[in-house]
């Protein structure tokens, strides 16, 4: 049951690195791109400070699962 609660998360985090890697910019401008930016944030830098952290949540929570998953630590 906890396995296939953790490969729910750990698909999840999978698919919400896919789309907040996308919506990153190189020149700073993924975010602002999809419109309606001006009511989610203050301001720009605050956008793309936001979806970093997130980023890198998702990052650390994705690779700690794959090795958990992967390793076998949990008992099926």
């Amino acid at each position: 049951m906890l396995v296939r609660i953790l490969e729910g998360v750990w698909a999840f985090s999978a698919a919400g690195l896919i789309v907040l890697v996308l919506l990153h910019s190189p020149k700073g401008e993924g975010l602002g791109a999809i419109g309606g930016q001006a009511q989610l944030f203050t301001s720009t830098k605050s956008a793309e400070t936001t979806l970093n952290r997130v980023t890198w949540t998702l990052t650390v929570l994705f690779m700690g699962l794959t090795t958990v998953l992967s390793a076998g630590w949990l008992a099926r």
